[in-house]
């Protein structure tokens, strides 16, 4: 029996449009005219009123909708010690607009180290305000995100002349995040992880091969990664890992179907749950769901997050269907395919939209598992 509840049969990934107080204060804070303590207070009580609003759609998984953050992995990544955010990178995508702004880039400069908790006084918060009957969630950037981007290149020789000890340390300081954050009573994360999804993209995969990797190599690299960060992690603390293909103004980054990477990811690393992109046909066939084993739990995102439209409901339950082909339907529950705002800038849709869309995805789950 695979474990539910958490992940629950309609979940999500966790970021949530930003409101306009947020919006507000994060550029005043950027002006320097707002002081880091202001900007958190701003932070708690758009927080606070935004919960209920998650919890009245019927989702159980309370997260804060990543109100803290700026981007989905670079506020957590950069409070490592050892890590550096510098440039930009170069991004397309073949929607009708191009994206011009991309993320930083992330580089390792030194020794990596845990030297404080990043999200344990987050989760306090929220895990405070959570109603009586949900679970507070909370989901950090992968690992591989310090690796991924810039190689070999990306991280100082002088500090790490070993890969081996960059992987090692990098997996130590991911583990003693998660032994703090259980500590604080934390029991469900969630791994947001691209990189995986971008091997399955070619123009990805060249570019691994470009840098000196093996695309072929690097998911189990990363699968081992992974499981060393969560090694040890107790037995009521459900881990999922969600794999995107870019989202920022509602656009993407990469495209392919889970082929490359699927015997890999569902047989090799060791998480609970598999957040999976399926909305569009970027995603390719759910065969690759073949190798899912008993014990481990899909989650379906074939509900978008990045256009506003309500999918058909009898077209949502026959693609769920059609996954259930490849891995019994006790062992799938459904989300939108990735967060309404994996960046601060959100996807184009009005929160009327996304709360919709949210209680769209809980009305199918009613539909189709009990």
């Amino acid at each position: 029996m695979s474990k539910i509840d958490p992940p629950f049969r309609a979940d999500h990934v966790g970021s949530l449009l930003r409101t306009p107080a947020i919006h507000a204060a994060r550029a005043e804070f950027r002006a320097g005219r707002l002081d880091a303590g202001s900007l958190r207070e701003i932070e708690d009580r758009e927080i606070a009123a935004m919960i209920p609003r998650l919890a009245d759609t019927g989702i159980k998984a309370i997260t804060d909708g990543e109100f803290r953050r700026e981007w989905f992995h670079l506020d957590f990544l950069q409070q490592l010690g050892g890590i550096t955010i510098e440039g930009m990178i170069a991004s397309t995508s073949d929607s009708e607009e191009t994206v011009h702004q991309a993320p930083p880039r992330i580089t390792v400069t030194g020794r990596l180290s845990h030297d404080h908790p990043i999200q344990v006084a987050d989760y306090d918060f929220v895990a405070s305000h959570t109603p009586a009957g949900c679970t507070p969630k909370v989901a950090i950037p992968s690992p591989t995100m310090a690796h991924f981007r810039g190689g070999r290149a990306g991280i100082d020789i002088q500090s790490y002349p070993d890969l081996d000890v960059f992987f090692d340390d990098l997996a130590q300081v991911y583990r003693d995040e998660i032994a703090a954050l259980y500590a604080a009573g934390c029991r469900y994360i969630q791994l947001d992880d691209t990189n995986l999804a971008y091997l399955c993209d070619p123009g990805m995969r060249q570019g691994a091969i470009d840098r000196g990797d093996d695309p072929d190599e690097l998911p189990r690299t990363y699968a081992a990664l992974i499981n060393a960060a969560l090694e040890g992690r107790p037995d009521d603390l459900t881990v999922g890992v969600h794999l995107c293909r870019g989202n920022f103004r509602s656009t993407h980054f990469a495209s392919g179907g889970y082929d490359p990477v699927a015997e890999v990811l569902f047989t090799e690393l060791d998480v609970d749950a598999y957040f999976l992109e399926y909305d569009d046909e970027r995603s390719g066939g759910f065969a690759p769901l073949r190798f899912v084993p008993p014990h481990k739990t899909v989650v379906l995102g074939i509900v978008t997050s990045k256009f506003p439209e309500l999918e058909p409901a009898d077209e949502l339950m026959e693609r769920i269907d059609e996954a259930a082909q490849y891995v019994p339907l006790d062992q799938l529950c459904l989300s939108p395919q990735c967060g309404f705002s994996s960046t601060i800038h959100g996807n184009v849709m009005t929160f009327d939209e996304q709360w919709a869309k949210l209680r769209h995805v809980v009305d199918i789950a009613d539909r189709v598992w009990t």
